[in-house]
């Protein structure tokens, strides 16, 4: 079996294949805090809770955006799992064309992301993430990643407005059924909510048009696939997005997995 470990800003999500079969998946908060082994018996009791044998998982695969804790992740996968795990980095194949001025600063979610949605979805793509940042992927249908966007997250933004003002409270992220709204709580959630879905078809309909230009395509054939904690509150409010792909990451690690395997065997690792 396979392990994938999406290592985010806020969550890591873990998913377990069987061959393209994603048969159970995890998620934890991100704490840079943690120890390999901490993380380690973690994963082993939700295994176990689940009914999996740690000792069936053979390969593991980790996209990492928060450097401090890729370290701790590997040297988990070796003392574990007993295996070197591969990464999402610099040189790993992707059968995509990174059409960035510096491929390098493409995050490796994002990488993950594109892949899956190039391999499942052939065609024109803008891939939307509401994560930590909400982030905005393009794709042409020949597997060229031709650019995108990065913005704050809806509870990245919440967070800076509760943090950088004096007044202002931390409030839950629900949609609060109008937009003109008579107390503080429910003016924030109308600000935070409703403004990043008006932002979110904001920016796919400017993408659109740069790409049916660049492309030569139509705006109308250019499909938009969602992904990320966020992605169904926003969809609600939205017309822009046609697919929401909650597992769309972790696909995107068992599919870069099977584009490289065998490079674990050539990483070594110092512990």
């Amino acid at each position: 079996m396979l392990l994938a470990i999406d290592v985010g800003n806020t969550n890591i999500v873990f998913g377990v294949f069987k061959g393209r079969e994603m048969i159970d998946s995890w998620r934890m908060a991100t704490d840079n805090k943690r120890s390999a082994d901490e993380y380690g018996v973690l994963i082993d009791s939700m295994f176990r809770h689940d009914g999996i044998d740690p000792k069936d998982v053979k390969d593991v695969i980790i996209s990492s955006v928060v450097p401090s804790l890729l370290f701790t992740m590997e040297h988990m996968c070796l003392k574990f799992f007993d295996t070197n795990p591969i990464v999402v980095e610099t040189g790993i194949k992707t059968g995509l064309k990174i059409k960035y001025d510096d491929p390098r600063q493409v995050g490796s979610d994002r990488i993950a992301n594109s892949v899956a949605a190039f391999t499942k979805y052939r065609n024109n793509l803008i891939v939307i993430d509401f994560g930590t940042a909400t982030t905005f992927c393009c794709i042409s249908a020949d597997g060229s990643f031709i650019g995108g966007a990065i913005a704050p997250g809806l509870k990245t933004s919440a967070v800076a407005l509760f943090e950088h003002t004096a007044k202002l409270p931390n409030v839950d992220l629900e949609i609060p059924g109008k937009y003109i709204c008579k107390n503080t709580n429910e003016g924030m959630q109308s600000g935070l909510i409703y403004g990043h879905m008006g932002f979110t078809e904001h920016m796919v309909a400017g993408m659109k048009k740069e790409m049916s230009e660049e492309l030569d395509c139509k705006p109308e054939d250019i499909k938009v696939i969602a992904t990320g904690g966020m992605a169904t509150m926003i969809e609600s409010g939205v017309d822009c997005i046609d697919v929401i792909d909650r597992r769309l990451t972790l696909d995107g690690l068992q599919i870069l997995y099977e584009k490289n395997k065998g490079l674990n065997k050539k990483r070594v690792l110092q512990v």
